[in-house]
């Protein structure tokens, strides 16, 4: 009766650690589950891949916050900037030109990456699954270059001064730079950083692949791009900054083609002032609440050729551009004035926690990182200058640099 009675105790706590030992798996396959998704954010046809990694990862993240076994913290200096600009965009769509498109954007470009953020916040939320996460993108960024340097230049034999024109329907040239420029700094990173020897010879196995990928685009504003966030990272280190930046003007200069677009450049073109002009003459008619955050409610409910024919006979540019070029003109013309001014709001957070990071961080680790995710930020800045960023690649890497600053932010507060 005993031994019967003692066996009986036992399987209610066997149920419970078997149940905890499920639900501990189900918290561990969510950081693989996203590792997966930004491993092949930037790789065409891998839609599918990334859409089940995202909403497997999201339902586990549900499932865990039902049955209470995991705390999910919202708290971060963003979450404020973040809610704001969200309530702005959600009460337009009310006055949405296309209402559904927007509606639609509303959560495809808007909340599912501001999920991807906390989830990379919560679950990559220590030093060692920040490093994990900074080797995904890494090898990612390598892998891609590898394949589309083997594709263009050697299984279709294009001469290797021909601009890198791949056929990628997600990636545009011009915004190849936001995923070998961010695995660059990455890597450069690892490499200065890195104590063991094996890490650095790997670190600088993947540099050659994204260096040459990066100036294989040709694109002037992924070059700037590049040039000032190497001046960010290595700052401090004065000798291999020149020699960083003699290497990079140097390979430069030696492209003739390079070196013609930079002398040769149109500015008008060049600065995106022709497109600009279009943008600013809607954003005049649509000041307060913009067109609609749909991304296609600029090609498809805007008549472009009547307010080409509005600015300026040299910055006319037939036919218009179907899309704004750059981040804060695209978020002004689709959100209003006061939409910018909530999205600057975010990057002003963002900057914020950036400083705090860099001047006050705990240890060498968090200021070092800072840098680097800073570095990183102000090339994906850049390029979001000139070039239409705001689709899904881009948008997947910004969410990420903001969730590493965020996580450093975190790392550093519990130090404290």
């Amino acid at each position: 009766m005993l031994y019967d009675k003692a066996v009986s105790d036992l399987k209610p706590m066997e149920k419970i650690n078997k149940g905890d030992r499920i639900f501990e798996l189900l918290k561990q396959s969510i950081p693989i589950l996203m590792g997966i998704f930004l491993f092949f954010n930037p790789f065409p046809h891998t839609t599918t891949i990334k859409e089940v990694c995202f909403y497997l990862s999201a339902f586990i993240v549900l499932l865990l916050l039902v049955f209470k076994k995991v705390i999910f913290s919202f708290k971060t200096p963003l979450s404020m900037p973040f809610a704001l600009f969200t309530i702005w965009v959600f009460v337009g769509l009310f006055f949405a030109l296309d209402k559904a498109g927007s509606l639609h954007d509303f959560y495809a470009h808007l909340l599912k990456y501001m999920a991807i953020f906390y989830i990379i916040v919560n679950f990559y939320n220590s030093k060692e699954r920040l490093i994990t996460l900074s080797w995904i993108i890494i090898i990612s960024g390598t892998v891609f270059s590898i394949g589309g340097i083997y594709h263009f230049y050697v299984l279709q034999g294009n001469p290797l001064l021909t601009k890198f024109t791949p056929c990628l329907p997600e990636i545009p040239v011009n915004l190849i730079g936001i995923t070998t420029i961010t695995a660059t700094m990455f890597a450069l990173h690892h490499f200065f950083g890195e104590k063991h020897l094996y890490g650095r010879i790997v670190s600088l196995i993947c540099l050659i692949p994204l260096y040459v990928m990066t100036f294989l685009t040709q694109a002037r504003a992924t070059l700037m791009a590049m040039i000032i966030a190497s001046v960010v990272l290595l700052f401090k280190k004065k000798k291999v900054l020149i020699a960083c930046l003699g290497i990079t003007l140097t390979i430069a200069g030696a492209n003739p083609v390079i070196r013609s677009r930079l002398i040769n450049a149109n500015l008008i073109t060049s600065l995106r002032m022709d497109i600009n002009y279009v943008t600013f003459e809607i954003i005049k008619d649509f000041p307060v609440m913009g067109i609609g955050f749909g991304m296609e409610t600029y090609r498809s409910s805007i008549d472009l050729t009547a307010y080409n024919e509005r600015v300026p006979v040299k910055y006319r540019h037939t036919p218009p551009y179907n899309d704004p070029h750059g981040m804060l003109p695209n978020i002004a013309v689709r959100t209003g004035l006061l939409g910018l001014v909530l999205f600057l709001n975010i990057l002003f957070a963002f900057s914020r926690m950036c400083w705090g990071n860099i001047s006050r961080g705990k240890d060498e680790f968090i200021k070092s990182w800072g840098r680097c995710v800073a570095s990183v930020f102000v090339a994906v800045f850049i390029i979001g200058i000139f070039e239409p960023i705001l689709s899904h690649h881009p948008e997947s890497v910004f969410y990420t640099i903001l969730a590493m600053m965020t996580i450093l932010w975190r790392l550093n507060m519990e130090s404290a």
